[in-house]
């Protein structure tokens, strides 16, 4: 294991940091730079309250409103939330005076002691990282996921941990210089954000950004059954290792049935669940705690004690035979078709806003689908690919939609919400519409079977 690197606390004394946005990730960043010796102001577009009582004590200034350039004045570093796009007029007047622009991954770079492995890709970045860190943990480290995971990359940084797992978003990657993990995962690279990046291979130049500064013996890990994904992690100049339906190289981890062959020892780990997404999880969590040097049986010990997050297809409720199943995490065509894995009789629940992206692939799943419900901003999109081939309806509502479906569903059948689009028309985010969804699949489990 790479040892602790010494960083000097005290590290931004004398500097003006500007931080652009005050979600999350910039309300974290602005304290981080004030508790090391920056003076920090934020500027943000909406007509924000009243600043944290911490950072009012930490002198932070929010200039909220709106963006204008005297906002940047005398400033020598600005650090952009992820949701500041490419192109936004205050990073034009930052590159107009020629000043450091950075996102929270160069940030939390720049301040980490303890090393760090870095997950990334379309979708299962999340499910990813925290096996990845139950691996580390059941060796007995002090591990901890943070990132895209809810957890800020550059607090966590600060804090005293033996290492780090950081799920790390194309956002985040884009606006990264000195980002640079022990071990790196690609997991998939499929169509998303293209509204954000602009294209789709802006979008997987951003993805391959996780190792842009990986070389020698720093390993990356691939998804060899992903076409796009492993043509970008060839790009890598470091070991590559994979994992895969048919890999089995000494460094590998092969995916058979509902189990993982590891190609180092004739040892079999089976993660809690054998649903195709989670086993490639699993797979890609694998071989990057390996590379770190975890053994066998902390591997085992990891995967069969995580349980996977919220909203990643869990079974919510079942009535008269058919399950509800929330995947309400599945904001792309691509992790709504992984959602389905080898369930029939479903009656898929969709739509929401699409970002920009393509949902035909969403075709696929007819032979598998007794019906769809259209929802939000793409239920015409939606409706359009479906009709004619499986009955289709539209509802207004979640709670409208997940009963449309129970009544369209036959015993045996499963009601899946798995939107292939974002949240941000009709909710707070993926989380509200998971809980809802999975509160109206409750109500009707309380009303008992059909009549």
């Amino acid at each position: 294991m790479t040892p602790r690197r010494e960083v000097s606390r005290g590290a931004f004394a004398g500097e003006v940091a500007v931080v652009v946005g005050l979600g999350v990730a910039g309300a974290s960043a602005a304290r981080v730079l004030a508790e090391e010796g920056a003076t920090v102001r934020v500027t943000e577009t909406r007509a924000a309250p009243a600043p944290a009582p911490e950072l009012a004590a930490a002198g932070v200034e929010v200039l909220s409103g709106g963006h204008r350039p005297e906002h940047l004045d005398a400033a020598t570093i600005v650090v952009v939330s992820p949701g500041v796009r490419p192109g936004s007029p205050v990073l034009d007047w930052a590159a107009q005076r020629g000043l450091q622009v950075w996102g929270e991954l160069e940030l939390g770079a720049r301040l980490a002691s303890a090393p760090y492995l870095a997950v990334t890709g379309t979708n299962g970045k999340t499910t990813t990282t925290g096996m990845l860190a139950a691996c580390l943990r059941a060796s007995g480290m002090d591990a901890i996921a943070c990132g895209n995971i809810g957890r800020p990359f550059p607090a966590t940084a600060r804090e005293e941990h033996d290492v780090l797992v950081v799920e790390a978003s194309s956002f985040q990657l884009a606006t990264q210089a000195s980002f640079h993990p022990q071990v790196s995962v690609l997991l998939n690279v499929a169509s998303d954000h293209l509204d954000w990046h602009g294209s789709a291979k802006a979008y997987a130049d951003a993805k391959a950004r996780i190792f842009v500064n990986q070389t020698g013996s720093d390993v990356h890990v691939g998804n060899r059954d992903d076409a796009a994904g492993a043509a970008v992690s060839r790009r890598a100049r470091c070991d590559v290792r994979w994992f895969g339906a048919d890999e089995r190289g000494r460094d590998d981890v092969r995916i058979h049935g509902g189990s993982l062959v590891a190609g180092w020892s004739d040892v079999v780990l089976e993660p809690a669940s054998d649903h195709s997404p989670v086993l490639e999880d699993a797979a890609a969590a694998v071989v990057a705690a390996h590379a770190f040097g975890i053994e066998d049986e902390a591997l085992a010990e990891g995967l069969r004690t995580y349980r996977t997050e919220p909203h990643r297809g869990e079974v919510v409720a079942e009535v008269d035979g058919v399950r509800f199943v929330d995947n309400s995490k599945a904001t792309n065509p691509h992790a709504a078709v992984a959602a389905a894995d080898e369930r029939e009789g479903i009656v898929l629940i969709a739509g929401g806003a699409a970002k920009g992206v393509d949902l035909s692939p969403l075709g696929s799943l007819v032979p598998r689908l007794a019906g769809v419900v259209a929802i939000g901003a793409a239920a015409a999109t939606v409706r359009a690919i479906f009709e004619g081939k499986r009955p289709v309806r539209e509802a207004s509502t979640i709670e409208d939609a997940t009963r449309s479906a129970f009544e369209m569903a036959s015993r045996g059948g499963t009601v899946l919400l798995a939107p292939a689009c974002a949240s941000w028309d009709m909710f707070r985010d993926y989380a509200e519409r998971g809980e809802r969804f999975a509160a109206a699949a409750r109500a009707i489990e309380r009303e008992g079977a059909r009549t």
